[in-house]
């Protein structure tokens, strides 16, 4: 996939700026993590590159095409080839670990839905468990689910709001460990919001530091750790 680039994007929600004059190019087939504290902003960046949202104003461009321009929203969300894992999950409480991770197919009328779907079973080793509803698995297993629903559908970038805050350190490990694995085996883009400053270092090619609604930093792990922006140096300290 080509860049996601954001141009001079202004947000607000009623009186209250969430982004101001935002202005970042994410590099394709790279995982990038927006690393900040709550309220920065960082959710809002995805949803405005999903299409759930329109920026006040500015630009967005998704593999040289333009989707968002001057507040207006040109390419709608189902059309833009991005997946996107909320931090909830999202999953179909009724529905099999099967139907969940097929139901996107069904809604683009995909081929061959029952042999992606395996792929995606084999992939995260749910097999086993494409019969139970998700209020029989475990934490870690829905995680895999909500993954495999995106990924399923080919995406072309998957954007991901802190989907593992609240998974034990151990279980997070592993699916990461296995999100990377998937990713060198067929690099694609990945925009990966969190909070926590370790994971971002330890997982992203690229790293993009918000606060209120600015971005104050970006480079590799090792620009962002050794910054001397005060802010910077405080936050990676906590």
């Amino acid at each position: 996939m080509g860049n996601i680039q954001l141009n001079h994007i202004e947000h607000a929600y009623g009186q209250l700026p969430v982004l101001k004059d935002f202005t970042h190019t994410f590099d394709g087939e790279k995982i990038t993590c927006i690393l900040g504290p709550s309220g920065c902003g960082k959710t809002t960046v995805l949803r405005l590159i999903a299409g759930l949202e329109g920026p006040r104003s500015g630009s967005i461009v998704i593999n040289d095409e333009t989707v968002t321009e001057n507040g207006k929203i040109l390419v709608p969300p189902y059309k833009r080839k991005t997946g996107f894992i909320f931090q909830d999950l999202a999953l179909w409480p009724h529905f099999t670990v099967y139907q969940n991770i097929a139901f996107g197919l069904k809604e683009h009328k995909a081929k061959n839905e029952e042999q992606k779907v395996k792929e995606m079973l084999d992939l995260f080793n749910l097999s086993s468990q494409q019969k139970k509803y998700p209020h029989q698995l475990s934490g870690g297993q829905k995680q895999m689910v909500a993954i495999a629903r995106s990924l399923v559908l080919r995406p072309q970038a998957l954007l991901m709001d802190e989907p593992l805050a609240n998974i034990d350190v151990q279980v997070k490990n592993r699916i990461l460990e296995h999100l990377l694995s998937i990713h060198q085996a067929d690099p694609f883009t990945i925009i990966y919001v969190t909070h926590d400053h370790k994971e971002a270092l330890d997982i992203g090619n690229s790293i993009v530091v918000m606060n209120q609604g600015n971005i104050i930093a970006s480079g590799n792990s090792e620009e962002i750790r050794h910054s001397q922006h005060i802010f910077l140096k405080s936050f990676i300290k906590t």
